[in-house]
């Protein structure tokens, strides 16, 4: 069985501007690739795990978030740093009507255990908001794995 590091994308990886689908418009978050370096060097495997609305709500396409994922995987590439997979919910429960992909709802996580063979007790989770962390609760991820992002962590 594997081990895996979930990382939101929005507030974590990039600093959270809203809606973000253009590579213009991405910051990557101070030391973020510090920090995804020391999983990887404790045998962790990376995957992002992020809400993506701004499909739903059609302020950008499906098209949009792949072009602006493989960009920022690449980003990650260049650092020595391999994301294994980028997991996204496209819906937003006023438009789409209810998922289990969406955070809090624990899908995107459950189909990574699935795909991965993850271990869950040995997986950490990194978000900034309440709704990443029971994300990562209901998944069954050990509440001493599950972190707010902050620039401590990185320390």
């Amino acid at each position: 069985m594997n081990k895996a590091l979930f990382i939101d994308r929005d507030g974590v990886i990039n600093v959270d501007k809203g809606h973000v689908y253009l590579s213009e418009d991405f910051e990557f978050s101070e030391g973020i690739f510090h920090l995804c370096r020391k999983y990887l060097s404790e045998g962790y495997i990376i995957l992002v795990i992020t809400n993506q609305a701004g499909i739903a709500k059609g302020i950008y396409t499906e098209a949009d978030f792949v072009k602006l994922t493989d960009w920022m995987t690449e980003q990650f590439n260049r650092q020595g740093i391999i994301i294994s997979k980028v997991y996204h919910c496209p819906h937003h429960p006023d438009i789409t009507g209810p998922c289990q992909c969406r955070k809090p709802s624990p899908g995107l996580i459950l189909r990574a255990i699935e795909e991965f063979d993850l271990d869950i007790s040995e997986c950490v989770l990194i978000g900034d908001k309440e709704s990443d962390l029971e994300a990562g609760r209901r998944a069954g991820i050990p509440e001493s794995n599950l972190h707010k992002f902050t620039l401590s962590l990185i320390r």
